[in-house]
C-alpha cells in the first residue's frame, strides 16, 4: 500500500519488524513534496519510534491472524483468554493490552491478533456496556444538555457522563474513543 493510505491501528513492516501505527499525519509543506509522519510501536520489542515516509512510498502491510477469544480472568498483571475453537488458554500482560484492559469484563468475546503464532494485542467489540460504580449524585432538573460529570466504571475506566446518570446504572461506551454513548434502559 502507499504511505498515504496508512491509518491508525494498521500493522506495517518497518526496518524488518512489524510495527503498529499509533498516530499519523499527512503533511504537504508549502511547495515541497507531501509526506506522512507516523508514530509506530515495534510489536516485538514494544519500543515506540517516529518515521517519515514519502506519500508515494510503498509500504508492506502485515497480515495478522485473528482468533476469537473469550476473556476469563485477571491474575496479578496477567489477563487470561481462551480460544473459543481450540480451548487453548493464553495470558497477556497489561502493557500489551494498553487501554483495552478497561473493556474486559468476564466472559466477553474479543478478537486476538497474532503474529507468527504470538499474541500481540486484542480488538474489543465496538460498543460495550459497563456499570457506573462511582459518580456524583444526580442533580434535580438535570437534562441531557447539562454539564457533564466524571464517572468511574466497573473496570476502572474514568469517563464523563451527563448529569442525570446515577451510580449502579449501565452505560454504553464506544471502545474506539472511550467515550459515553448512551444510558442502557
Amino acid at each position: 500500500m502507499n504511505a498515504s493510505d496508512i491509518r491508525r491501528g494498521n500493522v506495517i513492516m518497518f526496518n524488518g519488524a512489524p510495527h503498529r501505527v499509533l498516530e499519523f499525519q499527512h503533511r504537504t509543506p508549502g511547495n515541497l513534496r507531501a509526506f506522512v509522519q507516523a508514530k509506530l510501536r515495534n510489536l516485538k520489542s514494544g519500543l515506540a519510534t517516529e518515521a517519515r515516509f514519502s506519500s508515494t512510498e510503498n509500504i508492506e502491510r502485515v497480515q495478522l491472524e485473528q482468533h476469537m477469544m473469550q476473556y476469563l480472568y485477571k491474575e496479578g498483571d496477567t489477563f487470561h483468554f481462551m480460544n473459543t475453537e481450540t480451548y487453548d488458554q493464553i495470558g497477556l500482560d497489561a502493557e500489551a493490552l494498553g487501554d483495552n484492559v478497561y473493556y474486559l469484563v468476564d466472559g466477553i468475546q474479543i478478537e486476538m491478533e497474532m503474529y507468527e503464532g504470538r499474541p500481540i494485542g486484542i480488538e474489543p467489540p465496538g460498543v460495550i456496556e459497563l456499570t457506573v460504580v462511582e459518580t456524583q449524585p444526580e442533580m434535580k432538573g438535570a437534562t441531557a444538555s447539562g454539564s457533564p460529570k466524571p464517572a468511574k466504571l466497573e473496570t476502572g475506566l474514568m469517563i464523563t457522563v451527563p448529569a442525570f446518570v446515577k451510580e449502579g446504572e449501565r452505560v454504553r461506551i464506544d471502545t474506539s474513543t472511550g467515550q459515553y454513548l448512551e444510558r442502557v434502559r
